[in-house]
């Protein structure tokens, strides 16, 4: 039987177990793929511990891991056009992608283009997409300054490279153990801790037009007290409310076949590397959720799975 790796309850690592699934069927509008490679984000820990979604309904166990995925169509639901078995494919699974097979709605998926990698486009669903969509929302025109929080982070370092792409000066707030690689992307680093704020203004001396937070809570608050001449500010990490207290406003997520085409276009042209920095097999997937909870990961962690 298929293998697929879950949480069986709310809780730490003990309630994680590899286990037998059934092999799904595609309903209308799915295709069925064979996973080749499933990305691992903060969210994943989160909902372990009972975190939920605005809006989201109490979940049944066990239940899967895993929200960006890429594999071959194994098979095609009724109504599914544009898709075939053998298609390689990327994209939001239904139900969870830390598995050998996983559902997929065509609304939210692309084909994989031949030089990206089933790795890197396991990648691109969540952290690229995320990143896409907060600086479009932002809309800074060319040559304006970007302030990027958590900017060594899978979502971060995505940011920082798709705002260069966009033609933005970019600040990246990251650890001092992460100079290196936020100035790596054509980023000024902005050591975090106490007193960042002091620094960013230091090392933006011609002022900040908008910010991307992604860290939420009392670094939001912060980046806040940095919106001089109306700088716009987003994030992906407070909850709804909390950036519009601040005058600013939660990511507005596309969830679309466009934005999954176009950062893969991004990283086809060179200008976007998702920094797939470990690989963990699927029977491994509960250490590569411990190195993104320990939050001290560089770039992304993907759990490849086995032809």
């Amino acid at each position: 039987m298929p293998k697929a790796y879950v949480f069986t309850r709310y809780g730490g690592p003990e309630t994680e177990a590899l286990i037998d699934v059934d092999r799904p069927r595609p309903g209308p509008g799915q295709v069925l793929a064979a996973v080749r490679a499933a990305g691992v984000n903060p969210v994943d820990w989160k909902l372990r511990g009972g975190y939920r979604r605005p809006g989201e309904a109490e979940r049944d166990f066990p239940a899967y891991f895993g929200n960006e995925v890429a594999g071959v169509v194994e098979e095609t639901g009724e109504g599914v056009e544009g898709f075939a078995a053998g298609d390689e494919v990327f994209g939001r699974p239904v139900l969870g992608g830390w598995s050998q097979y996983a559902l997929l709605s065509v609304d939210l998926i692309a084909r994989k283009p031949a030089a990206v990698s089933f790795a890197q486009a396991a990648t691109l669903p969540v952290a690229a997409a995320t990143a896409y969509d907060g600086l479009r929302q932002l809309a800074l025109p060319p040559g304006a300054t970007v302030l990027v929080t958590g900017a060594g982070g899978g979502v971060g370092v995505a940011a920082v490279q798709i705002a260069r792409a966009f033609g933005l000066r970019v600040a990246g707030v990251a650890s001092e153990g992460k100079k290196d690689l936020v100035e790596s992307l054509g980023a000024v680093h902005v050591p975090s801790g106490p007193g960042w704020t002091d620094r960013a203004r230091a090392l933006t001396p011609d002022g900040i037009d908008g910010i991307y937070d992604l860290v939420g809570g009392e670094v939001l608050t912060e980046a806040a007290s940095l919106r001089t001449g109306g700088a716009a500010l987003v994030t992906a990490a407070a909850p709804p409310g909390e950036a519009e207290r601040l005058g600013g406003a939660r990511v507005a997520r596309a969830y679309d076949n466009a934005v999954l085409e176009q950062v893969a276009d991004l990283v086809v042209r060179g200008d976007l590397d998702p920094l797939v920095t470990r690989t963990f097999p699927l029977e491994k997937a509960g250490d590569a959720l411990r190195a993104v909870e320990e939050g001290h990961a560089r770039g992304k962690i993907v759990i490849e799975v086995a032809a």
